[in-house]
């Protein structure tokens, strides 16, 4: 291990996802194992641009292993994307003696630290924090297994209602470009269809498979429909066009929205925070930069920054596969 970093500096950015605080911890408890300074940065790049900079060790960071959210915020900023709002991020690092950079966040985090690395050289590592699970090189992203959980627990609860007054319930969760939550979620909870941005249910279809199950006996129906799924405008519309279509039904729609992103992490969730974190800080001692710490058969291994933004994050066809035949 090289160790000729002496100071790191750790933030986050894009939407916020539970876990986030568990890597946060395992970045700064790791650099304090290996006798190296690590430097919170709070709001992301805006944070950078405006220097507000906070020192953190081993027990700034006690009993934020199992806090959803980010204890170092989140925020968009414009500047960061001009050059002069660059230029006054690394002369603020500079200033502050910041050697380095773990980057926990999504594809847009990463492409502004890979533009960072471009123009000064700085170096830079990702840890991938997006609920949605959409980021190329890891099989889970933080946030993912949680929001999991809590999509699975309120389809649970959703079930209950529409069992006892015979409804159907469309139900959309998060996924505005992959169908991992609702993919995974739908088959966990038991749904009767899923609609994901992947593939084009059409709705033809649609209303083919609901009369299937009004006719099979099936007194109460749910739907999980991912946010970015195609078969509809919204899932407003699609609830008017079945209503309009199968008039027998009688539809509710149940958007669940942001408190899929929060929520004490789970256990896998924490794990995972903790081996990235390490990783990542681990990896920059090595000499390593621009890459993504991520999971692949459950080992912890490197992706090229550019690669994780560019590459697609593919939906599993064998999940696919199985929800077709089990919701028959």
């Amino acid at each position: 291990m090289q160790k000729l970093i002496k100071k790191i500096g750790v933030l986050t950015s894009g939407g916020d996802s539970p876990g986030m605080n568990a890597a946060i911890r395992s970045v700064v408890r790791t650099c304090a194992y290996h006798n190296i300074e690590c430097v919170g940065i709070y709001r992301g790049y805006q944070g950078m641009i405006e220097g507000d900079f906070i020192e953190m060790g081993p027990r700034s960071v006690n009993n934020i292993i199992n806090k959803g959210g980010t204890i170092l915020k989140s925020a968009r900023s414009a500047e960061f994307r001009t050059p002069e709002g660059r230029k006054k991020a690394h002369e603020n690092l500079v200033k502050e003696g910041i050697e380095a950079l773990v980057v926990i966040g999504g594809d847009g985090s990463f492409t502004g630290a890979l533009m960072f690395n471009a123009e000064y050289n700085f170096p830079v590592m990702g840890i991938p924090g997006t609920i949605d699970n959409d980021i190329y090189g890891t099989s889970h992203t933080l946030g993912y297994d949680t929001a999991l959980n809590t999509v699975v627990d309120c389809i649970d609860k959703i079930r209950d209602t529409a069992s006892s007054h015979n409804r159907l319930f469309f139900v959309e969760v998060m996924g505005r470009d992959a169908g991992h939550i609702a993919l995974n979620a739908g088959i966990g909870a038991g749904a009767e269809e899923i609609l994901i941005p992947e593939e084009d249910l059409g709705l033809d279809r649609l209303l083919e498979s609901l009369q299937k199950s009004k006719a099979s006996g099936k007194s109460s129906s749910i739907v999980v429909i991912a946010e970015g799924d195609k078969i509809g405008k919204n899932v407003f519309e699609l609830k008017d066009y079945v209503e309009s279509n199968l008039p027998e039904y009688d539809v509710r729609v149940s958007v669940l929205g942001h408190m899929q992103r929060g929520g004490s992490p789970s256990c896998f969730d924490r794990v995972l925070a903790s081996r990235l974190g390490v990783k990542a800080v681990e990896s920059l001692l090595d000499g390593v930069s621009n890459f993504m710490v991520g999971l692949k058969n459950d080992t912890v291994n490197l992706t090229p920054l550019v690669q994780a933004i560019k590459g697609k994050s593919e939906i599993d066809r064998e999940l696919l596969r199985v929800s077709d035949i089990i919701t028959t």
